[in-house]
């Protein structure tokens, strides 16, 4: 399913994309096209998507998030062995493979035995393992792994941005993004939001090796004043401090 919600012509007219939609139909793929305007912001945006789908486990892959031949099969696998909420890759920017970076890889913390539920806040110490998905730091630690073809292990992430394979139900358990009715158009963060509420309930990992790409294109999310958490979670902390409050008297 791709939905756009450009102004001018969608991007499945442009010559390169109509192709491989056209590849994908060949090889018996389902491929559905949907216009979904006006534009409402990300976390409106991946509500519809959810609403669309119908399988047991979806697949939120940004447009600018290439996966390698067989990315899909290990996270799959990895959502069935792990049994939690959400499992994912974070994209690499491969421009950055000779940059390397120590002091943001020094948060990688395999999961042993199960993936647990967690609650993450900024200013938590798990909070601290965002750096962890920048530039090609995971491209670099699966090398230092020696992994094998086909084998994967989990970790522990703050969040996975853009490349993130849900069980449906856990997603829909923790209010999906149904919390865009709280937030402007301009926003950032929402698939954040969705995550930590998984975690809290489910839990969550990424896994190594990351066969997501990042293709490093500008990003069309440029207002970035709005981070979704500081609106959701709070409303949602005030809510439970005037609940409390409510239960005492």
């Amino acid at each position: 399913m791709i939905s756009d919600q450009s102004d001018g012509p969608p991007p499945w007219e442009n010559g390169p994309v109509a192709a491989i939609i056209r590849v994908l139909r060949a090889q018996g793929t389902a491929v559905e096209l949907l216009p979904h305007l006006p534009p409402r912001g990300m976390a409106e945006h991946r509500a519809f998507l959810l609403e669309q789908a119908s399988a047991e486990k979806v697949l939120f892959l940004d447009d600018d998030v290439w996966l390698e031949p067989g990315a899909l099969a290990r996270m799959n696998e990895a959502l069935d062995a792990l049994n939690c909420g959400f499992v994912g890759m974070a994209p690499q920017g491969l421009s950055y493979l000779e940059d390397r970076r120590p002091e943001q890889t020094a948060t990688f913390t395999p999961w042993e035995g199960p993936v647990t539920p967690e609650r993450i806040r900024p200013g938590e110490p798990a909070f601290q393992r965002w750096p962890l998905h920048s530039a090609a730091n995971l491209t670099h630690l699966s090398s230092q792994l020696g992994l094998e073809s086909g084998q994967w292990i989990p970790y522990k992430v703050a969040w996975l941005g853009g490349c993130t394979l849900y069980r449906r139900q856990a997603l829909e358990d923790a209010g999906g993004f149904d919390f865009w009715t709280q937030l402007p158009p301009d926003h950032c963060g929402e698939d954040v939001v969705a995550q930590w509420r998984v975690m809290e309930k489910h839990g969550g990992a990424g896994i190594l090796p990351a066969g997501a790409v990042h293709l490093e294109s500008p990003t069309t999310v440029t207002d970035r004043r709005v981070e979704a958490f500081d609106v959701v979670l709070a409303a949602t902390a005030d809510e439970r401090t005037q609940q409390l409050t409510t239960e005492r008297q």
